[in-house]
């Protein structure tokens, strides 16, 4: 049941949109068809990553208020966490709604996977194609010529990856020693362990991610933050936020 709804959701119309995009794309390139296909999913996400934004700009203006609760409540935490709850919703505030950003592309990445695992790649599987989509003449493999996007343990985009990780992290939180509403809810010890993951661990475990799994999903992430760098900078954030 679980696999014919990922089939039906996730994989076929990853595999009919890469094959799609590889009939498109200058030398039938599949890297760069991955690329592609990466910024069309952050259109479609669009709605959501602003209203993450928005989310954290909201809880950088609240923080001086969670601050307070945490002061005037600070010998009963059951209260203190009610009213930094109730604080959260008279702003409209869901502080961990950035994550959920990164959650949605788990799924595209197992399907990336999938697709290529599956041998979906070069030689094109008609079985799982949409009526409406011819076949490529052929598949080059090769991103750019340098990388073939079916192997895994590619060190490079594994690293590239996790380093873009750490630069939308890094823009999005704003520099340490400066907490967020999210942090200013947690206890000092929970705070500093929450900034650890979110600014160290996490990109490290998407670069061993990247590493594992084939190439494909690791420029498909790399893209991916980078469109999120630019989307951050857009909106007016700074690696210099105070």
């Amino acid at each position: 049941m679980i696999a014919s709804i990922f089939h039906l959701v996730i994989y076929a119309p990853l595999y009919n949109a890469l094959v799609y995009l590889v009939s498109l794309v200058p030398n039938h390139d599949i890297g760069i068809a991955i690329v592609i296909l990466t910024i069309i999913v952050r259109i479609i996400l669009f709605p959501l990553s602003r209203k993450a934004i928005e989310t954290q700009i909201a809880m950088k203006r609240i923080t001086p208020e969670v601050a307070k609760l945490r002061e005037l409540h600070k010998e009963d935490k059951t209260a203190e966490t009610k009213a930094i709850l109730e604080l959260y919703r008279e702003n409209n505030v869901h502080p961990f709604a950035s994550f959920g950003i990164v959650l949605l592309q788990l799924p595209i990445l197992l399907g990336l996977y999938f697709v290529f695992a599956r041998a979906g790649f070069p030689v094109i599987n008609t079985d799982f194609l949409y009526s409406f989509v011819a076949v490529p003449k052929m598949v080059n493999m090769e991103f750019l010529g340098i990388w073939n996007m079916a192997n895994s343990h590619n060190i490079f985009l594994a690293v590239t990856a996790g380093l873009t990780q750490f630069a939308y992290t890094r823009l999005s939180m704003g520099p340490r020693g400066v907490k967020t509403a999210t942090e200013a809810s947690l206890s000092d010890e929970m705070a500093k362990s929450f900034d650890l993951q979110a600014r160290f661990v996490l990109p490290l475990i998407i670069a061993v991610a990247g590493y594992t799994l084939v190439s494909a999903a690791a420029l498909y992430y790399t893209a991916s933050n980078i469109c999120m760098i630019i989307q951050e900078l857009l909106s007016g954030r700074r690696f210099t936020n105070d």
